[in-house]
């Protein structure tokens, strides 16, 4: 058996997901006629109580227009240094934006409204304007750490009474809801606008859905243009992301559980030197000292388990929806010779 645990993104659909793809109505969504794509956009604008959506096809697609439309050339994007958007999107700021970074060194990624306020650039011709926060939930690099709604109102309260618009980053958003007992109105509510990602823990094989008002969504869709994004019979993907938010949500909590389970198998080994706090589907181990992450996951691919490496000394487990009791029970005896 070959356990799987590089990402989340391995995740392959399941046959409800493949039935509801095949039956999927389409029509060409670039002229705004697949009706698919615009149940998905529509569903997931009420879902969120946003105004307006917009099917893109990664993560990195949501968050790259979202930056186009906040932030011109000479302005500046804040977020914490363990950011996506900034350690993994090719540059995207400044290709794509023409903007500035602003990083600062959070929490395992998570940022505070003191910091965020400390960080806004003053009215200054020397100064780079700040026009963007942006914050990750869950942060990837933070092994899945999650924001409090406390902090989340907190930071959304300050971002409007200094006018500058609060973006999410929500790769797995889902995850931080059922773990949380958040609701996606909430999250609609403390953001401007929102990246929310359907092909992780959810399923879904491609795409990701970018939330905000009608006349940022307008804007947005002409930047998912010049980008090549405009796609034609989307909707047989649509479809796997409808199926994918109506049943396979809840179902998160089992990843966090199994990952919790992986942390104390292995926690107990002799190369593990600590392991990040582990508050969702990401197990984020430190190798002791002297000891190659390379080295490690080419060690346990050949006992037919399948990690990333996380940086020179770290190695990340991701559970997901084709990591089930069968596979935890087979990594924790493989793991533990």
């Amino acid at each position: 058996m070959k356990i799987e645990l590089r990402s989340d993104t391995f995740t392959l659909p399941t046959p409800g997901m493949r039935e509801a793809m095949f039956s999927a109505p389409l029509g060409d969504d670039v002229f705004g006629e697949d009706p698919t794509v615009n149940a998905l956009e529509e569903k997931m604008a009420k879902l969120f109580n946003k105004e307006a959506a917009l099917f893109c096809v990664s993560g990195t697609q949501t968050n790259q227009i979202a930056i186009s439309v906040h932030v011109s050339k000479g302005q500046e994007v804040i977020c914490d240094e363990l950011s996506h958007i900034y350690l993994y999107e090719g540059g995207g700021i400044m290709a794509n934006a023409g903007a500035s970074v602003k990083l600062l060194k959070g929490d395992l990624g998570r940022l505070n409204v003191s910091q965020i306020r400390a960080a806004i650039s003053p009215d200054d011709i020397h100064a780079c304007e700040s026009r963007l926060v942006s914050l990750e939930n869950t942060v990837n690099k933070g092994g899945g750490s999650i924001y409090t709604s406390e902090a989340l109102q907190e930071i959304s309260d300050f971002c409007r009474s200094v006018n500058i618009p609060l973006h999410l980053d929500g790769a797995r958003i889902f995850n931080a809801m059922v773990e949380m007992g958040q609701t996606p109105a909430q999250f609609g509510a403390w953001f401007d606008t929102l990246s929310v990602c359907l092909s992780k823990g959810l399923g879904a094989p491609v795409g990701s859905i970018l939330l905000g008002s009608k006349e940022f969504i307008k804007k947005a869709r002409r930047v998912r243009k010049r980008l090549g994004g405009g796609w034609r019979q989307a909707g047989l993907l649509a479809a796997a992301g409808i199926y994918a938010v109506d049943h396979q949500v809840e179902r998160l909590k089992e990843d966090h559980a199994r990952a919790r389970e992986i942390a104390q198998v292995c926690e107990k080994l002799p190369w593990v030197k600590a392991i990040l706090p582990v508050s969702t589907n990401i197990v984020i181990l430190e190798l002791q000292d002297g000891l190659s992450s390379a080295t490690k996951v080419a060690e346990l691919k050949e006992k037919g388990i399948y990690c990333a490496p996380f940086g020179p000394s770290y190695v990340r487990f991701v559970t997901h929806l084709g990591f089930d009791d069968e596979a935890l029970q087979a990594f924790s005896e493989r793991i533990s010779e």
